[in-house]
């Protein structure tokens, strides 16, 4: 399916059907992210940040909240 013939799809649903549509998308948007952020930290990514973040936390640059 083109993104022409969704987005024509789309505008044929009720209101009930697109709420319902843009409630399960956000959730797949979501579950995107995750996976995404899931990936990124099992590919080491993040870990100079998390170094950073520690550092600065022992120096007193940042308090818990």
């Amino acid at each position: 399916m083109k993104i022409t013939e969704l987005k024509t799809a789309v505008k044929q649903l009720l209101q009930n059907e697109l709420a319902e549509f843009v409630e399960w998308f956000e959730e797949f948007q979501e579950s995107l992210w995750d996976r995404q952020i899931e990936d990124n930290l099992k590919a080491s990514k993040f870990d100079t940040l998390m170094r950073q973040a520690e550092q600065a936390f022992s120096e007193g640059k940042c308090r818990e909240i």
